[in-house]
């Protein structure tokens, strides 16, 4: 769980025992000011996360290979695991739709062709999720991801987060990185109709390199859908990524409910203050 100032990993070792671990948040834009500002801060927030991610990762790694008195993983050998899978990620949901389309280039209309490479796209996206989530440690982080959600559901109603009150919640979150996914191929399919249809290469390089703007945009129309989720016309826009979040959410345990809780509590106040969207980051 991630809050404005501070990191909580948790993570439940072999003898049933919940082990946590808080680390201050230091952004570059406490710095700089400026990233701040709307459609920079995304772009922030993502290679922020990353960065996040790669050093929750280690430690819940660590944790699992000390239990079997393995060597612990260095971040030197996380980081490169890491950047193997952005290259892949690239390679799959940019290049691999992007060639595809070029064998659609007898279609005239710009926005049609990107409208269609914007399906490849997503139909590459859905099949792999579908397959990954046949994998039976996949479905069990796909169901700590359904435990995180409705934990923070239960904070965001103000509810004592106990494990009774938190089960009730749905495991659909507007603010989920699904959504963000989501939105982001939506997005690639309006910005790249503005690029014609230039060869191959130009193509595949011009994509990659307007991916900073891509997430930028969708940064603020993901946050836009959590501050406005209960609107009537927020709910019909939001509603196909929280479609999707029921491939990449499982209904958890009660100890997987117990994990989430453990989190969110270490990073919230002795006392509660005004909470607001901004507090608890998914």
């Amino acid at each position: 769980m991630r809050g404005p100032k501070e990191l909580a990993i948790a993570v439940r070792k072999e003898d049933d025992s919940i082990v946590i671990e808080e680390r201050p948040i230091k952004s570059i834009t406490d710095k700089l000011k400026f990233l701040k500002w709307p459609f920079l801060r995304g772009v922030i927030v993502l290679f922020e996360s990353m960065i996040i991610g790669i050093q929750a990762l280690t430690f819940s790694a660590n944790q699992a290979v000390e239990e079997e008195e393995e060597e612990e993983l260095s971040n030197w050998e996380l980081g490169l695991t890491i950047a193997v899978a952005l290259v892949l990620g690239i390679l799959l949901f940019v290049v691999a739709p992007t060639t595809i389309a070029r064998f659609l280039y007898f279609i005239d209309n710009v926005y049609l062709l990107n409208f269609l490479e914007g399906l490849v796209r997503i139909s590459i996206f859905l099949l792999y999720v579908t397959l990954i989530s046949r994998m039976k440690d996949i479905q069990r982080v796909f169901q700590y991801h359904g435990a995180e959600h409705k934990v923070i559901h239960a904070y965001e109603y103000e509810e004592e987060l106990t494990v009774e009150n938190v089960r009730k919640y749905s495991t659909l979150h507007p603010r989920c990185g699904t959504s963000f996914l989501l939105i982001v191929m939506v997005i690639m399919i309006f910005l790249y109709s503005f690029l014609g249809k230039p060869g191959l290469l130009v193509r595949i390089v011009s994509r990659i390199a307007l991916l900073p703007i891509v997430a930028g945009i969708s940064y603020e129309m993901i946050k836009l859908s959590g501050k406005y989720s209960r609107h009537p016309l927020m709910k019909i826009i939001i509603a196909p990524g929280l479609w999707l979040q029921k491939l990449t959410t499982r209904e958890p345990d009660d100890a997987q409910i117990e994990v989430a809780i453990k989190a969110l509590k270490a990073i919230l106040p002795e006392e509660k203050t005004v909470k607001t969207e901004e507090q608890v980051a998914i």
